[in-house]
């Protein structure tokens, strides 16, 4: 079938496999170029393995480290004539590297939060690796189902006030007015179920109880703090809380930690377009000040530049971690640069439809949107027919 990008909202409904495959490589191309991370871990699981963070860090393990990798997600394999998820695509391209390359990488597909995932994890572990190095918790789901059956959604939204502000158009590459009235005391506990850290503890501790943790393990888990301008909708907002309870989380998982004498993290890194941040309403006019500020100052990084760097100069360097006060590891330190910062600020309330093209970097920022599932990529001709259908060997689900 030929495919072509189907945009409605904030959200493409299809995705190109050999897209997906390109931006993979060019991930492994930017890894392999910056040679091996010395001390890097050796055996490692990625929960929440097939997009944004998740998947760099597992491109950055296994080709920067020669890690073998176990990747849980939850993704959609084509289907008649409906095409994969991104992240199906790019997980196939992903294992199919590796495994060319010697490297062990089996997967799990199916819905991190329940207890036959992680037991489904625990045995594969056992009887593959024995333990593991390091656990990348990097999950970004909208909802949750409960042991119990229920099910608890996320919502972005304020906190006290309601929100006013604009969000851009990926079609129409205009401008539109946000209108969101402040979350109620359920809708903020249920973002906190979903999103906060609660199952990455459950996580650790079930790992931890089946013995399947190295001497020495870390775990990590990914949050973003932002900027001043974009906190009355992030960091003072629903979802800011459940970053929040990523601190207690951690607070919490350390002792456990302490029996393996490891190590828990919670790493702060740079506003990126992923398909969560897609979702929050301003963020669209931050990211695009934001890009063009970082690339006219050289400092731009994607993913896999966040993860390389965070593995190299971080987590396996005999220096210092740089840490804030709530022991959080900062990888946004260029965002918030204060040069970068200055630039948007002073462009917030000035970007209408008339200077969005001059004064932000809509244009990189749509081009990231479109990379994400699998678009835009040079060397790709979208114009012919491609198999749509990519198989996977899954130790788990289907």
């Amino acid at each position: 079938m030929i495919i072509k990008p189907r945009i409605k909202g904030f959200i493409c409904t299809t995705s190109h496999p050999d897209g997906c495959a390109r931006d993979v490589q060019q991930q492994i191309d930017y890894v392999t170029g910056q040679g091996a991370i010395e001390g890097g871990p050796k055996r490692v699981l990625v929960i929440g393995a097939s997009g944004g963070y998740g998947l760099a860090s597992r491109i950055t393990a296994a080709f920067g480290c020669g890690a073998s990798t176990i990747g849980v997600f939850f993704e959609r394999p084509a289907i008649r004539n409906r095409t994969a998820s991104p992240g199906w695509y790019k997980t196939c391209a992903f294992t199919e590297k590796a495994t060319q390359q010697g490297n062990y990488a089996k997967n799990i597909n199916g819905d991190a939060f329940s207890d036959e995932v992680k037991q489904a994890t625990v045995k594969l572990i056992k009887d593959d690796l024995g333990q593991i190095d390091m656990v990348i918790y990097s999950v970004a789901a909208p909802a949750r189902q409960l042991s119990d059956g229920s099910i608890v959604k996320s919502t972005l939204k304020p906190i006290g006030e309601p929100f006013d502000g604009y969000t851009i158009d990926f079609k129409s590459g205009e401008l539109r007015s946000v209108s969101l009235e402040p979350a109620n005391a359920e809708e903020v506990a249920d973002t906190i179920k979903v999103m906060g850290g609660e199952d990455w503890e459950l996580w650790i501790n079930a790992l931890l109880e089946a013995n399947v943790l190295a001497d020495g393990c870390i775990t990590t888990n990914y949050t973003y703090l932002g900027s001043e301008v974009t906190w009355p909708i992030y960091y003072h907002g629903t979802i800011g809380k459940a970053k929040e309870d990523l601190d207690r989380a951690r607070t919490a998982l350390q002792g456990p930690m302490d029996k393996v004498n490891g190590a828990a993290h919670v790493v702060v890194m740079k506003g990126l377009l992923t398909q969560a941040a897609s979702a929050i309403p301003g963020m669209a006019v931050y990211l695009s000040l934001l890009f063009k500020a970082m690339k006219e100052a050289g400092t731009h990084e994607g993913c896999i530049e966040q993860t390389t760097r965070l593995f190299s100069t971080q987590l396996f360097s005999p220096g210092e971690l740089r840490e804030d006060d709530e022991k959080r590891i900062r990888m946004d330190d260029l965002e918030l640069a204060p040069e970068i910062q200055a630039y948007v600020k002073e462009n917030w309330t000035s970007v209408t439809n008339e200077t969005l093209g001059t004064l932000t970097d809509f244009a990189g920022y749509r081009q990231a949107f479109l990379e994400m599932y699998g678009f835009g990529f040079d060397g790709v001709d979208y114009d012919v027919d491609v198999e749509s259908v990519k198989e996977m060997d899954l130790v788990f689900g289907s």
